[in-house]
């Protein structure tokens, strides 16, 4: 026992030993501190919402351990900025040490409130600097971050994990392109009423937050100018809040666009939907027309792109990719006509085990009559069957395939004689299995080239007719399908 305290006692000298030598063999440095990057460009963020954590690496190339005196906000206490050095959170530091040729970081974040700066801006660049020392041996790495006003709607109390669903009030039907609109929770218009969505809005989602259209309640979302550039540059947009480039491609950041039974005239032109849970889900058509997609994509979606239960959807120069599952889910029948739409699936997120479409006319115990008209479109994706039939036979499953590209490399298989693809009725004028050699489908750019692509010339004139999905006229007698007209593609380099 004795030998062991005097083992203990010894260790415990030689710590205090080193934690004392420790204290006085740094140097204080002297303004030779290197960094990772002289400014800190903080992404764009919504006044009021934090944003992400970005990362300052500050170097001790010298041969000696140093200590820096000082570190610090330029505005001090009265920063919006918050860092935390070498694991410490804070605004000031004192004697913050590294060793001989080694390096610390520091993480910084930031929240600002736009009103505390600007009664009017819409958006501002919010200033500030990391300060090394001071006197002589000042440095300094500046920061940066872009600062957006915006119209705010969220529910009288906010609960993790329950629905949080409110009605819209009546001023708060028609949002503007004035300031981009940040929704937490879901929303709902209200029955009987109308939410329009004016040219050029932005619409945010929060986490777990989407919107509902009501039974008896419609949306437009009409992306629509006169001026075909400015249609162009003004579609609607709908994706989440973070606005960071990392989350620019990044799939379920929000939940859905529920247009609920009952909800009627709902209309999508010029529009983009992303990053969502599913884009669009349609619930139940009580015989009227339910809804209408034109000139509108649906990119990253972690379940659905559109997702329909007994829908009743039209929908013209659609572009749908990338999602967890099928891109377009058609279940319990319904009555669909899709014209020039672009209908492709190529995630690599992660196992998918579903195609780019799926038409069925059942779900759980319940089944309904399905007709669903293809014509002019493009059914593509990375795997080697990219649709599905599921029927029951108790009710009518009806469907055509005109002048598609379409991608089942099954066709032999007995399994799938049922699908009846020597069916002229069901399948006419059908290329199989042919890549449509679009133009960077990781970057969702699904034109199609001129001259190469088995999608040019090789559609069926339409009556009425209409522009693709830029806005170029279509060759008369000569359709491309797809949702785009064919082009030249720019050349590499």
């Amino acid at each position: 026992m004795k030998n062991i305290i005097i083992i203990g006692a010894f260790l415990i000298a030689i710590i205090s030993l080193g934690s004392c030598r420790k204290d006085f063999s740094t140097e204080a440095s002297t303004g030779n501190l290197s960094f990772s990057k002289d400014t800190v460009y903080l992404d764009t963020i919504f006044t009021n919402i934090g944003s992400s954590t970005y990362n300052l690496k500050v170097y001790n190339q010298s041969d000696d351990d140093i200590h820096i005196p000082t570190i610090g906000l330029g505005r001090g206490n009265n920063s919006n900025f918050r860092l935390m050095v070498d694991g410490i959170p804070g605004q000031y530091f004192e004697n913050v040490e590294i060793k001989a040729k080694d390096s610390i970081f520091i993480f910084v974040e930031t929240t600002v409130d736009i009103l505390d700066y600007s009664a009017t801006a819409t958006e501002f660049l919010y200033k500030d600097s990391i300060v090394f020392d001071a006197n002589a041996h000042f440095q300094d790495v500046k920061l940066v971050t872009l600062v957006k006003d915006a119209e705010f709607i969220f529910p009288p109390t906010l609960n993790e994990g329950e629905l949080n669903d409110f009605e819209l009030t009546p001023t708060q039907l028609n949002w503007t392109n004035t300031k981009p609109y940040v929704i937490y929770g879901y929303p709902k218009v209200p029955t009987g009423q109308t939410l329009t969505i004016n040219p050029g809005a932005r619409i945010h989602f929060h986490r777990n937050s989407g919107l509902i259209v009501s039974d008896g309640a419609t949306i437009i979302a009409d992306g629509n100018l006169s001026s075909d550039q400015e249609t162009l540059e003004n579609e609607i947009i709908f994706e989440g809040d973070r606005l960071e480039p990392l989350f620019s491609n990044i799939p379920g950041q929000w939940g859905t666009i529920w247009l609920q039974q009952g909800s009627t005239n709902n209309v999508f032109d010029y529009v983009t939907i992303k990053n969502g849970t599913i884009g669009i889900r349609s619930d139940f058509n009580d015989g009227d027309l339910t809804t209408t997609i034109t000139n509108t994509q649906l990119y990253n979606h972690s379940v659905n792109a559109l997702f329909a239960i007994n829908g009743n959807i039209e929908a013209r120069n659609m572009v749908v990719n990338n999602c967890g599952q099928a891109s377009v889910a058609l279940t319990l029948g319904g009555s669909y006509d899709f014209q020039h739409c672009t209908l492709t699936n190529y995630w690599n997120n992660s196992f998918r085990s579903f195609p780019t479409l799926t038409l069925s006319n059942w779900l759980d115990e319940f089944a309904a009559d399905l007709n669903a008209n293809f014509t002019n479109c493009i059914i593509y994706g990375n795997e080697f069957l990219e649709f599905t039939f599921d029927k029951v036979d108790d009710t009518n499953f009806e469907y055509s395939f005109k002048n598609c590209l379409l991608r089942f490399s099954e066709r032999n298989n007995p399994v799938y004689n049922w699908y009846d693809f020597n069916n002229t009725t069901r399948f006419e004028n059908i290329i199989y299995d042919q890549n449509p050699v679009f133009l960077n489908k990781s970057k969702n750019q699904f034109q199609i080239e001129e001259g190469v692509s088995p999608a040019d010339n090789t559609g069926q004139e339409l009556s009425p007719s209409f522009n693709d999905i830029l806005n170029n006229i279509r060759n008369t007698g000569n359709y491309d399908i797809g949702a785009y007209q064919a082009s030249v593609f720019p050349s590499e380099g």
